[in-house]
């Protein structure tokens, strides 16, 4: 058996145990993807993160559910660069570019007034597609009813990297009823059964957020519910952009709340960019150490 050290960090928070956890592995260039997958469902977070040598990057990082490996995730991006420029292994980088499976995105590094790291991230531009299955189904799954779902505003797949579905949600009250059955899922989601769920509303808890959401895992990714989701929260931006409200200014500045319900509430913070031929999204936030954990493997 191989001994591995995982670090954990909650990303979008300051407090330990708010925001979203995420297992960060800094030693793993000789990890195989079998060892990786062990490790991630072992950890059992929603992302545990691998930051590995690049060709065309300054660093690769591969992200890994308890079930499959994902293309991008925000908060274990967030994790993996704090934990990388905290702990020295940057030198005094404060631009750098990342590989994924999303592609090459570049990472801004800032310190705040009181010397904490706030990190940036760009994301793939956004892309929507139609949801034409029930939205009474959709709402069971959910744990709520059909009166629930904003009628005002479309139900539609959005992706900066990973899809999810992005669902209106009509008031605050009704994100304390949700009790999702993941299983469900991907018979509702008939044009892309393997996405995720995620539910917002305008109304927040926060009178300084914009938006409140959740959201609820595909149930091949082995989890649950996400505390506090980047990727979901950058094409929340550009759906706010292009379907609620573009000509709040160019650039777009958003703060999304999420994980309450959870009792893991963090911020993301969403810039929504409108250029000649596209929309550029970047997403901002920190994170917090909270622990090691020794994780064993197969050889």
């Amino acid at each position: 058996m191989k001994s591995v050290n995982v670090y954990h960090y909650d990303a979008f928070s300051k407090e330990p145990n708010k925001g979203n956890p995420a297992g960060v592995v800094l030693n793993g260039e000789d990890l195989t993807d079998e060892q990786m997958q062990e490790i991630a469902f072992k950890v059992g977070f929603n992302e545990t993160a691998f930051p590995v040598k690049s060709a065309v990057a300054d660093v690769r990082i591969r992200y890994f559910t308890p079930g499959h490996e994902m293309n991008l995730c925000g908060h274990a991006t967030i994790a993996t660069v704090y934990a990388l420029c905290s702990r020295g292994m940057l030198g005094d980088k404060r631009n750098i570019t990342i590989e994924t499976k999303a592609g090459v995105l570049p990472i801004e590094i800032d310190t705040t007034a009181d010397g904490d790291l706030y990190i940036t991230m760009k994301q793939a531009s956004p892309q929507f597609k139609e949801f034409n299955g029930s939205t009474e189904e959709l709402a069971h799954s959910m744990g709520i009813s059909r009166e629930d779902i904003d009628p005002e505003l479309p139900i539609l797949y959005g992706s900066t990297g990973t899809w999810t579905l992005l669902i209106p949600i009509s008031n605050l009250s009704a994100f304390g009823k949700m009790n999702p059955n993941n299983k469900l899922f991907p018979n509702i989601l008939k044009e892309m059964p393997k996405a995720s769920i995620h539910p917002f509303c305008l109304e927040t808890i926060d009178l300084k957020a914009d938006m409140h959401a959740r959201h609820f895992s595909s149930p091949f990714s082995g989890t649950i519910e996400d505390a506090v989701t980047g990727t979901a929260s950058g094409v929340m931006g550009a759906y706010y952009g292009s379907y609620i409200n573009g000509k709040q200014g160019n650039p777009l500045h958003l703060v999304v709340e999420q994980g309450h319900e959870m009792g893991k509430d963090g911020r993301v913070n969403v810039k929504v960019t409108k250029t000649e031929n596209d929309v550029d999204i970047q997403i901002s936030g920190s994170a917090v150490y909270v622990k090691d954990i020794e994780v064993t493997v197969k050889e």
